[in-house]
């Protein structure tokens, strides 16, 4: 059977019990709240306007990353044959940047603004992908550990122009030094046996269980992750779009 009330603990460990109609109430107040927090969400969203903003990943980490910053992005995967010329980590990240972006540009309309990213970890100049499997991985940990390495993302933004007129477009890259703390065989052999490095590049996450092993880092902490928002909104705001966003939030 059901019980007519629910017991909770309340303010200073007291017991409280809740009526049925109390609760229906509570809960009433609670949907009030959560239906004003979404037109509130709408209502950023809508004060965009135009300047809709495309994201070409399905890296949930770059979108989290831009929702930090205000941003809302749509998101347009593209599945363009990556190819580079380079060897050069700073080099191939914006490449690769680049034609994420154009890929997905080509289907967009006047206004919208894409941004596509790569990002890579190097080890004196040296690309590391992703492990194939976790012997591999276990061979990345030991170039990391004990050392310092590089995190290069690369950027690229493509404005969409009106019909006949020349897209507006930026590529730059961000660089981060991070140092990794020496690490025991049995911590090397315990964390490459993990699932964790297995579709990570250089084979580890900052924001996963390798955070225990990182010393420090110099330089931004968001292009580790995988995307360096602080230059995404400097670039945005040579756009004109906050601007125009904030034109818009007070018509």
């Amino acid at each position: 059977l059901r019980r007519p009330f629910l017991t909770y603990i309340g303010r200073g460990g007291m017991r409280k019990d809740m009526t049925l109609r109390e609760k229906t109430q509570q809960s009433a107040g609670k949907a009030r709240q959560n239906a004003k927090k979404t037109r509130q969400s709408a209502g950023k969203g809508a004060a965009m306007g135009n300047k809709r903003v495309v994201l070409a990943s399905a890296s949930p980490r770059r979108s989290e990353l831009l929702r930090q910053i205000g941003l809302v992005p749509e998101i347009l995967v593209s599945h363009v044959e990556e190819k580079v010329s380079s060897r050069i980590p700073s080099q191939v990240v914006m490449e690769l940047a680049r034609q994420k972006a154009e890929d997905v540009a080509q289907r967009m309309d006047p206004g919208v603004i894409v941004i596509g990213a790569d990002t890579v970890v190097a080890v004196d100049g040296r690309i590391l992908g992703k492990p194939s499997d976790h012997e591999e991985a276990y061979q990345m940990a030991c170039l990391l550990q004990g050392r310092r390495h590089q995190v290069y993302t690369g950027v690229c933004m493509i404005q969409k122009a009106a019909d006949g007129g020349t897209d507006q477009k930026t590529v730059f890259y961000d660089e981060t030094d991070v140092e990794v703390e020496p690490m025991s065989e049995e911590e090397l052999r315990e964390y490459s046996r993990m699932e964790e490095p297995m579709d990570k590049a250089g084979a580890y996450a900052v924001q996963g269980y390798f955070a225990r092993y990182i010393k420090g880092m110099n330089g931004s902490y968001a292009n580790v992750m995988g995307l360096p928002v602080h230059r995404v909104y400097q670039e945005l705001k040579l756009l004109g779009f906050w601007e125009q966003a904030e034109e818009r939030e007070h018509d």
